[in-house]
């Protein structure tokens, strides 16, 4: 029989690994007695460990939540998978960065040799996207409040901050809080936004968690709608993109540029191009606006003739007169 304390981590550790334990598969599973499945059981709960036991035929065994965190066991995927999600965390804009790099540290501290040095080797480096200012952080309180709404499907009630102080300045009159039944709570390009059915509005809307502060008690519950699409994440995209809710841009156009096509497709992260000779190719592209769509256009140093629509043509005139303006 093993010792005490190595089957006391088997027991914790199969305990962990499914909700609900037969007495008798578990005595099986350790080599040992029903009668020192309960010893071992009882000197869990002394640790702290929240285990119920549950009558029946095959009455048996559950780790239940309790109301402190006890020591809990990974294995090794586990630990692993848990190293990488705190390095990202880290580094996610939510708020938690310390409390995650700590987290981390406890962590690695305890795995042993042959894990710590798989973790040591991949190492997550944040780039920032240059901005005028730093992106906005979240508490991460504001976070667990609107994923807790979002799971319960409970109306929302918060205060949504202005873009600009001087839009509450002008009005002189706060804006009233916002009605909203949270629908799913989205990270994109380093910042937060919850994606709700305004009440008010009567439509979908996408809010910026860094200017929410949610207010208490929450509303009541509701049946959830059913998403435009039902991709959250197509949503969303199509939500910054300024589309309609077909998932396209708005503005979309085709061009002949002047490049060998692989030197255009390697700057593109949405758009076809097609090869028309060594030197010379197709570009179809879409933007938010008909101005922007030629300004992306106009980043490839290259002779440009336009297909077509119109719009895009009378875009490239509009920017022409402004940049000659620009040099007299």
């Amino acid at each position: 029989m093993p010792k005490t304390s190595a089957r006391l981590l088997s027991l914790l550790s199969l305990l962990q690994a499914r909700r609900d334990w037969p007495g008798a598969l578990l005595a099986e599973r350790l080599g040992i007695s029903p009668r020192t499945v309960r010893r071992d059981v009882d000197r869990l709960r002394e640790l702290g460990y929240p285990i119920v036991a549950f009558k029946g035929p095959d009455g048996g065994y559950r780790l239940d939540a309790g109301a402190t965190m006890p020591p809990l066991l990974f294995d090794d995927e586990q630990a692993v998978a848990l190293a990488v999600a705190l390095q990202i965390a880290a580094t996610s804009g939510a708020g938690i960065e310390e409390a995650a790099v700590r987290a981390l540290n406890t962590v690695r501290q305890v795995m042993p040799a042959r894990l710590r040095h798989r973790i040591d080797a991949l190492q997550v480096t944040a780039v920032e996207r240059p901005a005028v200012r730093p992106e906005p952080r979240v508490d991460g309180s504001v976070l667990v409040a609107l994923g807790a709404a979002v799971h319960a499907h409970e109306v929302l009630r918060f205060d949504y901050a202005p873009t600009h102080p001087r839009e509450v300045a002008d009005s002189g009159v706060p804006a009233p809080p916002r009605r909203v039944q949270p629908h799913h709570l989205v990270t994109r390009g380093g910042r937060w936004y919850l994606v709700a059915w305004d009440l008010d509005r009567e439509d979908w809307r996408t809010f910026r968690a860094d200017r929410i502060t949610p207010r208490t008690p929450t509303g009541p519950r509701f049946t959830p709608r059913d998403l435009p699409g039902g991709d959250v994440a197509a949503f969303v995209s199509a939500r910054f993109r300024g589309s309609d809710g077909s998932g396209d841009w708005p503005c979309r156009g085709e061009v002949i540029l002047g490049l060998p096509a692989a030197d255009v497709s390697r700057h593109l992260r949405d758009g076809v191009v097609e090869a028309l000779g060594p030197n010379r190719c197709r570009l179809v592209l879409g933007s938010w606006s008909w101005i922007g769509l030629a300004s992306d256009i106009g980043k490839f140093d290259a002779d440009i003739e336009v297909v077509g629509p119109a719009e895009l043509r009378s875009a490239f005139a509009h920017l022409a007169r402004r940049y000659a303006d620009a040099c007299s």
